[in-house]
């Protein structure tokens, strides 16, 4: 079973940047499609961007249209989300997995959830 683990989540004022990394230490990640997803205390676990397996195809969720970036470094194996411009509302445990496929809609997961990684937009 693929675990991924994800990493850079920290306390950050208003209109900081963050970067967050989504690794496997025993699989490739090149041949899945890979999502990112968060969950607010009290709130759903809500999609926020994914990306192809080739890198081509991305979606962004619309609230973080503009302000975040999904990108993948192949030679750490691993999938990287750029966030600027962090707004209060953006404080959430963020979650990496496999996702089915990417269309117009967005993506849906596929495996299983990790452990998150927190990040907290705090003045």
């Amino acid at each position: 079973q693929l675990q991924l683990v994800e990493s850079g989540g920290d306390l950050v004022q208003p209109g900081g940047s963050l970067r967050l990394s989504c690794v496997s230490t025993e699989h490739t990640l090149n041949v899945w499609h890979i999502g990112w997803f968060r969950q607010a205390p009290g709130k759903e676990r809500e999609k926020v961007s994914c990306i192809s397996r080739d890198g081509i195809k991305t979606h962004y969720a619309d609230f973080v249209k503009g302000r975040f970036t999904i990108s993948r470094d192949k030679d750490k194996n691993a999938v990287l989300l750029q966030m600027d411009n962090l707004k209060p509302e953006d404080t959430a445990v963020y979650y990496c997995t496999t996702v089915f496929g990417i269309d117009s809609g967005g993506c849906r997961a596929l495996g299983s959830w990790g452990k998150g990684t927190l990040v907290t937009v705090s003045s």
